[in-house]
């Protein structure tokens, strides 16, 4: 029963102010610790080399390195012992001088084939080192 018959009642008033805060933070909250899984893979794109073929130099050194980890110093097969042992097969093969040495390593070689060629030149006293490249066109 109402007994009081002169007062009207009021309108409930809905606030939204505190319900938008509380979204807001819910947002943040969701932001902060998602975590984003397409991000953990390292995509690399490899280049290549877009530029006229170089003139052949008498005095370059070209050594190869293939996925099976064989060498070859100007075309003649290596057999690889150690470091010093390729440095000296690639003094024998420079017949004298200071020549350009340029590394010719497959794709799927490891790393550490590409460093032992880089360390038996700096071993060998060779102090020019270049890296051979495709072309886009090759692909």
């Amino acid at each position: 029963m109402n007994f009081r018959r002169g007062q009207k009642r009021e309108d409930p008033e809905i606030n939204l102010i505190p319900f938008i805060d509380v979204l807001l933070v819910i947002l943040i909250f969701l932001m902060i610790t998602t975590t984003y899984s397409k991000f953990t893979e390292l995509k690399i794109t490899l280049p290549t080399a877009d530029a006229e073929k170089a003139v052949e130099q008498p005095n370059d050194l070209n050594v190869t390195v293939d996925a099976k980890g064989n060498y070859t110093v100007n075309g003649a097969p290596v057999s690889f012992r150690d470091v010093p042992g390729l440095a000296e097969n690639m003094k024998a093969a420079a017949k004298g001088g200071n020549p350009v040495v340029k590394i010719n390593a497959d794709q799927f070689a490891m790393h550490q084939m590409v460093i032992n060629v880089m360390e038996a030149a700096r071993i060998a006293g060779f102090e020019r080192v270049t890296f051979e490249a495709q072309t886009a066109q090759a692909k």
